[in-house]
């Protein structure tokens, strides 16, 4: 598991910088300036929560079960908040109209709250020797 969760923040870092560069380079003349904050917001939390995984996938003081259960909220809680701010701000140049889909941006940011939450409560049930 531990290598799983490795290789999708480095696969997420890795998105996250093309993604970043696409907003800062590419976006810009398609799409309003408001419109590009929004897309970088979504690369920044993507960014956060690689990092976040590759501390979770080579820290021992989190049991295997909770890394199994913050992998999957992280995954998809970045798919629904990160994914669907990409598209949001995208809107104008696709078909789909996102703003069909926006009510799944919050439940991503919630999915990522108790990814945090759950590192939390675990680092708190660590036994502490003296």
């Amino acid at each position: 598991m531990n290598k799983t969760i490795l290789i999708s923040g480095a696969l997420l870092g890795m998105t996250g910088i093309v993604l970043g560069a696409f907003a800062a380079h590419g976006l810009k003349e398609l799409i309003a300036p408001e419109s590009v904050q929004t897309f970088e917001t979504g690369v920044r939390y993507q960014m956060y929560h690689a990092l976040f995984l590759l501390f979770i996938g080579s820290t021992t003081y989190v049991s295997i079960k909770v890394k199994k259960q913050i992998f999957y909220l992280v995954m998809i809680g970045l798919l629904l908040f990160s994914g669907s701010i990409y598209g949001l701000a995208t809107n104008l140049l696709t078909n789909f109209d996102f703003k069909s889909i926006a009510f799944v941006t919050p439940i991503g940011g919630l999915c990522l709250i108790i990814s945090w939450i759950l590192l939390f409560v675990n680092f708190i049930k660590i036994k502490v020797e003296n």
